[in-house]
């Protein structure tokens, strides 16, 4: 029973929930179409919308497309006109410049005509010029009696004479103007380098000879057969003259070093008493350790006294040599630290460096100490013995120059050549020979007559000036001005003197008559 009650109750639930599933399944299909059927009538709303608008978009992009045709349309208008504009006006200015040229054209072709017209009369007026010209020259030869040839030759004349006249009125005026400029600056340079200058009188002579306390020595010194006066002569390399001058023996050689260095051999061995060979030479080498450290010292001193403290050693020595080197009287290492001394003063009063100014000076007569060993002119040799010694290049050129054996090239040279000449030319300083002084007087003389219309020369005042007296019938007064400065250049030009020549030129007229 229990069983049949749970068969039938399992039959009735397995009925109900079939049942059950039936009206949920029918439910959810009914929901599932209603759901289709919304959404198909969402689907054409949304596709109805979507139209509307595309239509709505399709006819507001017409309107723009059509407003923006018409923008551009209206742009491409005024472009056109502005276009059309400019190529009318360039239009108008090319037929403007058309009109122009052919206006020119016509001016150019009515000048020509006037010209070929002009040319015409000035063609006929130059052969009337012509036909007149040449009935002058006829009559006035006629009337001067003159060929052609001798007119032209007194015109030439003419000319040169004005043209004398003029060069020697521009030759005075120039001086005259460069004077005023200058001759005051350099005085006053001059004048002042020399007050500031206190250099001892350079007028030291070069011992050439020996004292000896009787004539009883000579014999000594001669020796058995001369075998100690040759032993002397060949040791030093210095000549021995012993003659008849009471107490003197006299030493000659070019060298001044060695010169010096035998007479203070011969005065020790004098004093010592023993003289014979290996004496002379013992005494001769020690003379000759004291004579070159007397040439350092001297080198050594010039250079301090002058403020230069880099000299090359070699030209330390070179330097020193000098002091036994006398030129016309004058002591070349006193005269060296002179003009050392002079040309720092001028450097400074003209605002250049003075330091190399006075070494220029001190070295500019270096050539002196070896110029009897070595050939050429003293200056050359001098810049030599720089150049191998480092000197610099201003300095080696201004050592150079200094007697113009090259041209002076820059203010250096000037300084050391002026210089030079106010040291030799001050009075007292140098003195020469009678026999050269003459030659000198004698070649002023002969420089001056050799000139047209120069009737007598006088040198005066020890060669410094010279008096030229010219025939005033062939010299004018231009002429006069002319010729002292010709003869004054050619002096320049062919002498060697100390300080300087003042040419004077001197015409004058007479004229005399007579009372019978």
């Amino acid at each position: 029973m229990n069983i049949l009650i749970g068969v039938v109750c399992l039959l009735v639930g397995a009925a109900l929930a079939y049942l059950y599933a039936n009206s949920a399944s029918n439910a959810r299909v009914t929901e599932a179409k209603r759901q289709v059927d919304e959404a198909h009538a969402t689907a054409e709303r949304i596709t109805s919308d979507a139209q509307r608008d595309a239509d709505a978009a399709k006819k507001a992009a017409l309107v723009e497309a059509r407003e923006e045709i018409l923008q551009l349309r209206k742009e491409s208008e005024v472009e056109e006109k502005r276009r059309r504009g400019e190529l009318q006006a360039l239009e108008n200015r090319i037929m403007q410049r058309e009109e122009s040229i052919e206006h020119r054209n016509d001016a150019l072709d009515r000048k020509e005509h006037q010209l070929s017209s002009l040319q015409g009369q000035l063609d006929r007026r130059k052969n009337e010029i012509d036909g007149l010209y040449d009935q002058q020259m006829t009559e006035l030869e006629r009337i001067a009696v003159l060929t052609r040839d001798q007119a032209h030759d007194e015109l030439l004349e003419r000319v040169r004479a004005d043209a004398v006249r003029e060069e020697a009125q521009i030759l005075r005026e120039s001086e005259q103007r460069v004077r005023a400029q200058a001759d005051k600056t350099a005085r006053e340079i001059v004048s002042t380098a020399i007050q500031r200058c206190a250099a001892d009188q350079a007028g030291e002579i070069t011992v050439t000879s020996v004292h000896i306390p009787s004539d009883d020595l000579k014999g000594r010194i001669i020796g058995r057969e001369g075998r100690n006066i040759r032993t002397f002569e060949q040791v030093s390399g210095v000549s021995l003259v012993i003659d008849d001058t009471p107490e003197t023996v006299i030493l000659s050689s070019f060298d001044p070093v060695r010169r010096e260095t035998a007479r203070v051999a011969l005065e020790n061995l004098i004093a010592d008493g023993r003289i014979h060979p290996a004496r002379i030479e013992e005494m001769y080498k020690k003379a000759e350790t004291l004579v070159n450290e007397r040439v350092r010292e001297a080198g050594e001193q010039a250079a301090f006294d002058c403020g230069i403290h880099d000299l090359h050693p070699e030209l330390i020595r070179t330097l020193g040599a000098l002091r036994y080197r006398t030129s016309f009287g004058q002591n070349v290492l006193q005269h060296s630290i002179q003009v050392s001394t002079l040309c720092g003063i001028m450097a400074s009063e003209l605002g250049l460096k003075p330091a190399m100014a006075k070494r220029a000076g001190l070295l500019h007569d270096l050539g002196k100490a070896i110029d009897h060993e070595v050939e050429g002119p003293h200056a050359v040799i001098g810049a030599d013995l720089c150049r191998r010694y480092g000197e610099r290049p201003e300095i080696v050129h201004a050592v150079e120059a200094h007697h113009a054996d090259v041209e002076p090239s820059s203010v250096l040279d000037v300084l050391v050549q002026a210089a030079d000449a106010i040291s030799a030319a001050r009075p007292g300083a140098r003195r020469e020979s009678a026999e050269s002084y003459i030659k000198r007087l004698e070649k002023l003389e002969e420089i001056s007559n050799a000139h047209e219309g120069v009737e007598r020369t006088y040198a005066m005042q020890a060669g410094r000036e010279l008096h030229v007296m010219v025939q005033p019938e062939k010299i004018s007064d231009a002429q006069a001005t002319v010729l002292a400065h010709d003869i004054a250049k050619q002096i320049e030009d062919e002498m060697e003197y100390p300080g300087q020549v003042r040419v004077v030129v001197i015409r004058e007229s007479r004229a005399v008559d007579i009372a019978k």
